[in-house]
């Protein structure tokens, strides 16, 4: 297989699963609420741009994807929960997606 199917057939990859937003943690749906509101959020990092480098999600223009920590509790760190939310403003995300293994797997986070 060439360098071109490869990225071909990564650009296809689609998020097949969903989650109800009120199935998240608790910590998610706070999260989730303070992507709403604009914030203030917790971590500096919180709002910067997602770049999708593993292709896992639609595949958008750079700045469209954004990434928010999902509290972990007792973690030391910033854990490896986070939404990452699609949209321009991003206080209204055209969709969500939640991954609790740091980015090796998403779901769509549904209403």
């Amino acid at each position: 297989m060439g360098a071109g199917a490869s990225v071909e057939a990564k650009e296809s990859v689609t998020v097949q699963d969903t989650v109800a937003l009120a199935a998240l943690p608790r910590e998610a749906q706070t999260t989730h609420s303070l992507i709403l509101s604009g914030g203030p959020f917790p971590y500096d990092k919180d709002g910067s741009v997602f770049r999708n480098r593993e292709r896992l999600l639609p595949i958008k223009a750079r700045g469209y994807y954004r990434e928010y920590t999902v509290k972990t509790p007792r973690a030391r760190n910033r854990g490896a929960r986070r939404l990452v939310c699609g949209g321009i403003p991003p206080t209204q995300p055209e969709a969500c997606y939640y991954t609790d293994d740091h980015y090796a797997s998403f779901k769509r986070v549904v209403q």
